[in-house]
């Protein structure tokens, strides 16, 4: 936390994150390369392939003062799409039109003290809202609340009274991030503060049958500190967990993979090293130029899980332009990745099932929303700058993206072809 910190504290100083300073865009077609939304000025012409831009509000247009991270989307009953965007003061609301335009709706506020870490996943018509902020906990918020507003007079939510519940039986109110399982109704915090505390920061759970109140049936302690993690039904190859609760937990130094079923008796299944292997998008060892990502180019780890108790790595894919890799989701045979300086970047990945060696997975579209770093060797940088999320679940094909410094974007791809692969883009183990 402390170098992204430095970061954002640096930039921040040179008035780089004055969203204010950045104005509202309208559709931009990707055309030769590139998106040139303000002609003739560098900080509005954009690098992209396969993606064009719809809209782009800053995080002062959506109310805040501060800066972004995370978001997640919410379709509802009758097909609208609505997204949630994580800012340093609270949460903003966005409907997506049919026509890709942002109508902005309301914000609920930061339920502590202001900070950019904000994470947000949804739980049925409910947005799960954790924060690193000490007493802050998690807000349940009602999306069907946006129902009804009438987007000229956008609606400030009461960070309390608002709220579906507010669940803080954590140990000091923080959480790094939040996780969803929908099918099994628990939501997950991990990452909560302090190490040292009874559930050592690793996976705590929120039952959410009733989300008016949430309760903590109990917590997975084994590997300590959580970063990030992916909780299901597993549905595998792998006989021996056929409909097993099951936990991938993204950790600091290991893939570790839990079954959680019983959640006052968790187990670890595998705990796989990162010194012989390496978890997917790690997104310090572009930063620190460690491993295959030694020369600051992102590197996504292709592992076999069809044994939960022995997970490999069988291959890599490295990308073309210099930066680091935060948040993907893998939807229909494409990796959507939210890649700091380099943007969306969107990856073909149907061939893996056939050849674990990613030596035909392929760049299929990508959208760089920091100009700014455009003419730097490698075409970019390996530093926390850029976008932090994105979300690429809606039937609509628009996908949301959330950056630091300037906010909201929606784009669209215009075709999923690879075109010509780039030499050296590929590596295997």
């Amino acid at each position: 936390m402390a170098a992204k910190m430095n970061v954002w504290r640096e930039s921040s100083e040179a008035g780089l994150m004055e969203s204010s300073e950045y104005s509202a865009l309208s559709y931009t077609a990707c055309k030769n390369g590139i998106a040139v939304s303000i002609p003739g000025d560098a900080s509005n012409t954009f690098r992209c392939r396969n993606v064009d831009l719809y809209h782009f509000l800053s995080h002062a247009e959506l109310s805040s003062t501060g800066s972004g991270s995370s978001s997640w989307g919410w379709t509802s009953d009758t097909g609208r799409e609505f997204v949630a965007i994580g800012q340093e003061d609270g949460t903003a609301f966005v409907e997506i039109t049919s026509a890709g335009k942002m109508i902005y709706l309301g914000r609920l506020p930061q339920y502590s003290v202001p900070i950019i870490w904000r994470e947000i996943r949804a739980y049925k018509n409910y947005m799960v809202i954790g924060s690193e902020a000490e007493h802050h906990g998690i807000q349940i918020f009602d999306m069907k609340k946006l129902l009804t507003i009438n987007p000229t007079t956008p609606k400030t939510f009461d960070a309390v009274k608002d709220i579906t519940d507010h669940f803080n039986d954590l140990p000091t109110g923080r959480t790094h991030n939040v996780v969803v399982n929908e099918e099994l109704n628990y939501a997950v915090a991990v990452g909560a503060q302090p190490r040292n505390s009874t559930c050592l920061a690793g996976l705590i759970f929120i039952d959410l049958t009733d989300p008016s109140d949430p309760t903590t049936p109990g917590c997975a302690t084994q590997d300590g500190y959580v970063h990030d993690a992916q909780c299901l039904v597993y549905r595998g190859p792998d006989k021996k967990y056929q409909g097993r609760d099951i936990c991938y937990g993204y950790n600091e130094d290991s893939l570790t993979i839990y079954d959680v079923t019983s959640k006052v008796n968790t187990l670890v299944i595998s705990r796989t090293s990162y010194e012989k292997f390496l978890l997917l998008d790690d997104e310090l060892d572009e930063q620190k130029a460690s491993g295959p990502a030694v020369d600051g180019f992102p590197v996504t780890y292709i592992w076999d899980v069809r044994s939960l108790e022995a997970p490999k790595q069988t291959g890599f894919y490295k990308s073309s332009v210099r930066s680091i890799d935060h948040n993907q989701y893998v939807y229909d045979g494409y990796s959507y990745q939210s890649n700091y300086a380099a943007g969306l970047r969107v990856l073909d990945v149907s061939s893996i099932p056939s050849d674990p060696t990613g030596a035909n997975v392929c760049e299929a579209g990508f959208f760089d929303i920091y100009p700014e770093d455009d003419m730097l060797p490698g075409g970019g940088n390996t530093t926390f700058v850029g976008a932090w999320s994105m979300y690429p679940y809606f039937k609509s094909g628009y996908i949301f993206i959330n950056t630091i410094e300037r906010s909201a974007f929606v784009v669209k791809m215009t075709g999923k072809d690879c075109g010509e692969r780039k030499t050296g883009s590929l590596r295997r183990v």
